[in-house]
């Protein structure tokens, strides 16, 4: 596995993050007619919270990120991406570990939603993560804390 390192996120760092989520996730938006090059990014745009997000780097470069929000009943694990040429490589696997390992010692549930039909549900599945809903876009999963 390559080495990474997790660091704060600034605001500086949205357009970075919006490329790479328009990257990472064309494939799956275009099979499911939903990609447009635009709103794919605004979303991100409106949606980042640098505060509860973490910015994945490998040889100190930008790698990718990802945010853990509190909310009422749960931290929403978001914005979750990484370069495809990283993919596959454990480091997807030990970032989230570590998140998942913070939220059970805090005993909250991680909630989630992603593609349907994505790559990504496996990574998911092998952490614990159950559906909870889907519709024809989005699959909405939980993982409980482990005690």
């Amino acid at each position: 596995m390559v080495d990474w390192e997790l660091r704060p996120a600034s605001a500086a760092d949205v357009e970075a993050v919006a490329e790479l989520r328009a990257v990472v996730l064309r494939a799956d938006l275009e099979r499911l007619g939903r990609y447009d090059e635009q709103r794919v990014r605004q979303r991100l745009r409106d949606g980042f919270a640098p505060a509860y997000t973490r910015v994945i780097e490998v040889g100190g470069a930008f790698a990718g990120c990802v945010a853990l929000r509190p909310a009422a009943d749960a931290h929403w694990l978001e914005h979750f991406y990484l370069a495809p040429r990283l993919q596959g490589g454990g480091i997807g696997s030990g970032v989230l570990r570590g998140l998942l390992e913070r939220s059970d010692r805090d005993g909250v549930p991680v909630r989630l939603n992603v593609l349907q039909g994505s790559a990504a549900r496996r990574l998911y599945d092998r952490h614990g993560f159950t559906v909870e809903s889907e519709d024809p876009v989005d699959v909405f999963m939980v993982r409980r804390p482990r005690t």
